[in-house]
């Protein structure tokens, strides 16, 4: 399928950016391929840079206010340093690496709610910056991820929503600076125990991290409060895992530490 965007950059008469994304699809350490022709406007233009960057939506704390944010988290340049004459057309391949952190945007081909991935095209003229339109890029899960993320369905967990957090995670190695939350309701059996869970994957060449936070809503007379797990999924073993008992068993130790059953 081609995905393709034509915009006109820097004003009327201004060069127009034509993206085409060969695959709009793709996975964490995926690769992105397409191409972008720049074409000349009413006049000869001087094209400084081309680049292509990776942005999501990110919720942001600060103090005691909280925004969202257009986080740019993953950039490439792609041509820069050329002439273009009037009504002339440049155009230039490219393969673009998602990072392995990037989060999530669909599970079993459905859209994962809260979450969004796009594309950006960047042109810079003569000094003038264009950050041009998004094209949405759907992420969806590594083998690893979609075990672990079906494992949680077949213990009767139902997906709520998913969004990011600017931040880092305690203990966690991360070369991103936010991490996504993919939240669910808990079934009957835990329900008794905890209100939500949230799943984060932080996802490397080999291997990746999982956090569980439990959270537990307050009562009259008692606060609310969270309990945390986390472990490392080895890629090549995951398959040979019964993760249903062993997520069981993570749920169900953390729980037990702070109290929840």
């Amino acid at each position: 399928m081609v995905f393709k965007k034509l915009k006109q950059a820097m004003g009327v008469g201004g060069p127009s950016i034509e993206t085409v994304l060969r695959s709009a699809g793709t996975t964490p350490g995926g690769i992105v391929t397409g191409e972008i022709t720049i074409i000349g406007g009413r006049y000869n233009s001087d094209i400084k840079a081309v680049n292509l960057a990776l942005r999501t939506r990110v919720e942001v704390e600060s103090g005691d206010n909280e925004y969202t944010s257009n986080l740019e988290y993953a950039k490439m340049p792609v041509a820069g340093g050329f002439a273009l004459e009037e009504g002339a057309g440049h155009t230039v391949p490219f393969q673009f690496q998602v990072p392995w952190e990037a989060p999530l945007t669909h599970f079993y081909g459905q859209p994962l709610r809260g979450t969004t991935v796009g594309l950006a095209t960047e042109l810079e003229v003569a000094g003038a910056l264009d950050p041009g339109d998004l094209d949405p890029i759907a992420v969806h899960p590594l083998p690893a991820q979609e075990r672990i993320l079906g494992a949680f369905g077949n213990l009767g967990f139902h997906f709520r929503n998913a969004d990011c957090e600017q931040g880092r995670i305690w203990g966690v190695h991360q070369e991103l600076p936010f991490y996504q939350e993919i939240e669910f309701h808990p079934p009957g059996q835990y329900a008794g125990g905890i209100n939500q869970l949230e799943v984060t994957f932080v996802s490397g060449a080999g291997s990746m991290e999982v956090v569980l936070e439990l959270d537990k809503r307050g009562g009259a007379f008692t606060e609310g409060h969270d309990a945390f797990g986390r472990f490392t999924v080895d890629y090549a073993s995951v398959d040979h895992t019964d993760w249903e008992s062993r997520l069981d068993g993570f749920l169900q130790e953390a729980g037990r530490r702070r109290g929840f059953f």
